[in-house]
């Protein structure tokens, strides 16, 4: 046996969504019902479990022999499922989970080929003549998940196969058909073989997402209790001002508002913050209650109660190539990629506060609870006993590797002395000299936004989505700045036209072309971006369509803002942010590989958080993280990071 492609059907009473499948497989009741599989590109075999039959000892042999590949969509459920029943059954597996080292993820494969993350999407998308069956979503409603006792089914709580012989045999043809169905993405995408380097990349993903980090439940359980009463004296209170029946509603806050000469279509943090400017007493008063409300913080924590695990650890919350246009990982559960900031000047003494139960404290010390609270998100993550947390995040990354690519030496020069660069290009933009607490500093923030904005092709509403007219900018110094922007990195705009003429040269004609050393090629109704480290970036049937402004514009085919497949539009210079992004995750796992070793237990954008013993510094993992890899020579990489008890931005 080479190769095992494996297809689970499980029962549960935890929710999978809320909790993941590290907490899932923890569940008292759970148990695998059907195990489908197929032996080396053979024909697929269903094992009825939950029917009292066994899985023959090559299979069982073959799920902990290295030397077999194990191939699943979304392989991290199956080997996390697996791990728990091989221990409850055989008792033999001496590791928590089995080594993700021999698995291989189709879903991994397609997302890298640009092609949705679901087995369905990606069978319909391939138009696979075996596809996943319409039925499943219901027969796994019926026999997975608990049911709810009645009179018309007996009053049980769990639908068994002898309860539906019918509907458990489709449920078999169910399960065979996405072994099937795996099997035949795996044979389309045989032409394109992912490298080995991604691969093992993966299983340093897997080995962080089983690693997981610890959680201070005692610190959630008291921030949700406290949140709770936080809510509640802000509800009656809004209630005592409005008098509608439930506060909490955004229909009935946008009638009140309205009755008292304010229109909303949103009740929207931003909405509310503008909203806030201009209104009168009374309603201001009710805005600033429907603020704090909205900052409940109660989500995220309840979020890790779902998730963790009896060890105290949440596991599970990066997906590999969960960003398929740039290879980067998305976030799940608790979602780390989205975390409040931290700006409260004592957060240890707001977190005693909040272990100790002191509402008025938190209140005194921070002026609103709700805000505190989610403030406090980031400090429930903690390092096991005798670690503490190494914390290094990579500075400017994007926009290092964006001089980089283009070849605007003077941000390069302003990156090699250690310069600021939101005061460099302000200096470079309204040419006089700007210190960031000294001579022209209100420039500073002028160049801030111009940087974190316009670096893609933005423009005036970029700037507006940014934020700028809420940081003091007038609507009149927008375009001006735009064009001062431009005019001042005419190698990062040269780079825009230049990706967007070779990759449209290359979609045109099916014709390799290459701009600022990265390649583009068509094979197969793919457009593939090879990037400096060899990896590609993949856009689906490509073609050339009409943009917005009746001009020429690359088309392809992707998840689109509401998650629908469909066909999309780009252009030169998102197709550099792609570009970017994807060599700044690359950069980040190269900085995974040299760290491996160091207990890496979470990343979140461009920072690696470690739970590190005493003789491991901050000093040396930013050192590691500062060297750039032999396929970016030039690229000035910093790393900056700090050392803690509890997870925190510095």
């Amino acid at each position: 046996m080479k190769t095992l492609s494996i297809d689970i059907e499980t029962y549960a009473g935890a929710d999978l969504a809320k909790c993941g499948v590290y907490r899932y497989a923890e569940s008292p009741d759970f148990e695998i019902l059907l195990f489908g599989c197929s032996i080396d590109g053979g024909p697929v075999r269903v094992y009825d479990l939950a029917s009292g039959e066994k899985l023959p000892g090559d299979i069982l042999a073959a799920l902990t022999d290295g030397s077999v590949i194990k191939r699943a969509f979304n392989a991290q459920f199956e080997r996390v499922c697996l791990s728990r029943w091989l221990r409850d059954n055989n008792g033999d597996t001496a590791e928590r989970f089995l080594d993700p080292a021999s698995w291989r993820c189709s879903m991994v494969w397609s997302a890298a080929m640009g092609l949705p993350l679901s087995l369905e999407g990606a069978g319909n998308v391939l138009g696979l003549e075996k596809r996943k069956l319409t039925q499943g979503k219901e027969l796994i409603r019926f026999f997975c998940r608990p049911c709810e006792p009645t009179k018309a089914n007996g009053g049980r709580r769990r639908n068994l196969p002898a309860d539906a012989p019918d509907k458990w045999e489709a449920f078999k043809r169910y399960n065979c058909r996405d072994v099937e169905t795996e099997q035949a993405i795996q044979d389309r995408l045989s032409l394109f073989p992912l490298p080995e380097e991604i691969w093992e990349e993966y299983r340093i993903d897997q080995e962080i997402n089983d690693r997981g980090v610890a959680l201070d439940m005692r610190f959630v359980e008291k921030a949700i209790a406290m949140d709770t009463f936080a809510c509640g004296e802000l509800t009656r209170a809004m209630k005592a001002l409005t008098g509608v029946e439930n506060p909490n509603s955004v229909a009935q806050i946008k009638d009140w508002l309205a009755a008292h000469g304010m229109e909303m279509d949103s009740l929207g943090r931003e909405e509310v913050a503008l909203a806030l400017r201009d209104a009168p007493p009374a309603v201001r008063e009710v805005l600033l209650l429907r603020q704090q409300l909205s900052r409940s913080s109660t989500r995220k924590y309840r979020a890790m109660q779902a998730a963790v695990c009896a060890d105290g650890r949440a596991r599970g919350m990066f997906q590999f190539y969960g960003a398929n246009r740039t290879g980067r990982w998305a976030g799940r559960i608790i979602q780390l990629q989205n975390l409040p900031q931290n700006r409260i000047q004592d957060l240890g003494k707001a977190r005693e506060n909040v272990l100790a139960g002191k509402t008025e404290a938190v209140r005194s010390l921070c002026g609103d609870v709700t805000d505190a609270l989610s403030q406090l998100i980031r400090t429930a993550f903690v390092p096991r006993p005798g670690c503490r947390f190494i914390v290094a995040d990579y500075s400017a990354i994007e926009a290092r590797i964006l001089a980089w690519l283009a070849g605007e030496t003077w941000r390069q020069e302003v990156f090699a002395r250690g310069g600021d660069i939101y005061c460099a290009s302000a200096s470079q933009m309204f040419r006089v000299p700007v210190e960031k607490y000294g001579v022209n500093a209100h420039l500073r923030q002028k160049g801030k936004i111009a940087e974190l904005a316009l670096g893609y092709g933005g423009s005036v509403g970029a700037l507006e989505a940014m934020g700028a007219v809420e940081m003091g900018l007038e609507e009149r110094e927008l375009k001006p700045l735009v064009e001062l922007w431009r005019s001042s990195n005419p190698h990062i705009t040269n780079l825009w036209r230049d990706v967007d003429r070779a990759a449209m040269d290359t979609v045109a004609m099916h014709i390799s072309t290459e701009a600022a050393g990265i390649r583009f090629s068509y094979r197969s109704g793919i457009l593939f971006i090879t990037l400096p480290s060899g990896r590609k970036l993949a856009y689906v049937k490509p073609g050339i369509g009409k943009n917005r402004f009746g001009g020429d514009a690359i088309t392809y085919e992707g998840t689109g803002p509401e998650k629908k497949w469909e066909r999309l539009e780009t252009y030169g210079a998102k197709l550099v942010e792609n570009i970017v992004q994807g060599i700044a995750r690359d950069i980040l796992c190269h900085a995974m590989k040299a760290l491996r070793s160091c207990r890496i237990v979470m990343h979140i954008h461009d920072e690696l958080v470690i739970e590190a013993r005493p003789q491991l510094t901050a000093e040396a993992v930013c050192g590691q993280m500062s060297l750039s890899p032999q396929w970016a020579k030039g690229l000035l990489l910093r790393a900056d990071g700090y050392e803690t008890d509890y997870y925190r931005k510095d």
